[in-house]
């Protein structure tokens, strides 16, 4: 098949074409688009039964109507996360979907633990600080991570070995889901609780669930409010998880001690690209730049080289199926 890739990037071309070469006479036309996909840049996939989009494309109900007048059949994701995608309006236009479902939980729940330690030991600062051939310790005090207690929000394939990493450090664990997660208690003696009682007992809080309607804004005003004063919070899910202004408003008065972020609710179109000679027009984000107890990442939680492989190898996979008439084992269904 040819498949239009919405959004591409340098870093994830390699992969691809690896990953196609591997199918020999079995490999699809790949074209890369930089543009992410919306109503105005649907045009570009004239000609394509197949698109590929990533976790800032639009997938609409007005771009999805758009992609079927096309002739577009199938959408392969980028992605485990779907929020992007107008399920219903897809599956009544007789869309196919399918994602990928689990790239390397492990580079998402190690890249979360590298931003708790980054930002307790305040390492950012210190290298900076030693560029400036400032060797002084003053103001980098940090904490034992051994026996603080961490409450995890979301106990799937990541939040399940953030759970497996904090143990190691000695960690008491608290976590939340929508169901109790019976290997977690007997493994690594987490404890079972609601979100109230969580947000109350914990010194860090780190959200690995999916961003759906129930779960926009989980972390607001009112749920900062039952946290200890000082907090840490950690968001390497989605960043509609969290409500920005409201966690600016706690930085301000330092309810949040610090907040480590690898997503955020208003990235689209600004994480991925290069703006450095640019005047950046999110004021939000400016604003959290200017805390020093805050560390961003642009998306990156999941860029490592066993996950562009196995994204690039799942996401043909899935065209791969549809060529031959088959049903992926990856597609998703409106239920």
């Amino acid at each position: 098949m040819k498949i239009i890739f919405f959004d591409a990037h340098a870093f994830e071309q390699d992969a691809f074409e690896r990953a196609n070469s591997a199918l020999g006479a079995d490999k699809h036309e790949l074209v890369m688009v930089k543009a992410n996909l919306n109503a105005t840049t649907a045009e570009l996939a004239r000609g394509a039964e197949a698109i590929s989009i990533f976790v800032n494309d639009n997938a609409s109900a007005e771009v999805l109507e758009k992609l079927h007048a096309l002739g577009v059949k199938f959408l392969a994701l980028r992605s485990a996360g779907f929020n992007h995608v107008d399920l219903k309006r897809a599956q009544e236009l007789g869309f196919r979907v399918a994602n990928v479902p689990a790239y390397s939980p492990y580079a998402v729940a190690e890249h979360t633990v590298a931003l708790m330690l980054a930002l307790n030991r305040k390492i950012v600062r210190a290298s900076n600080r030693i560029r400036d051939l400032n060797f002084s310790l003053d103001g980098l005090v940090g904490f034992d991570m051994n026996g603080k207690t961490v409450g995890i929000i979301g106990t799937g394939k990541i939040g399940a070995i953030v759970a497996k990493i904090l143990f190691g450090f000695g960690c008491k664990l608290l976590y939340y889901d929508i169901a109790p997660n019976s290997a977690l208690e007997t493994q690594y003696g987490a404890e079972f609780t609601d979100l109230a009682t969580l947000s109350q007992k914990s010194d860090i809080i780190t959200l690995h669930t999916p961003l759906l309607p129930e779960t926009k804004h989980l972390i607001n005003a009112e749920r900062i409010a039952q946290m200890k004063r000082g907090v840490m919070l950690i968001n390497t899910s989605r960043g509609g998880l969290v409500n920005t202004a409201d966690a600016i408003e706690s930085l301000k008065s330092g309810h949040i001690g610090y907040l480590g972020i690898d997503v955020y609710e208003q990235e689209q179109g600004l994480f991925f690209h290069d703006y450095s000679d640019t005047i950046l027009q999110d004021d939000m984000i400016a604003r959290l730049m200017t805390f020093p107890n805050v560390i961003i990442t642009s998306h990156q939680a999941f860029l490592t080289h066993t996950a562009l492989h196995n994204i690039a190898e799942t996401t043909l996979h899935n065209v791969s199926c549809w060529a031959t008439g088959a049903a992926s084992p990856h597609e998703i269904k409106r239920v």
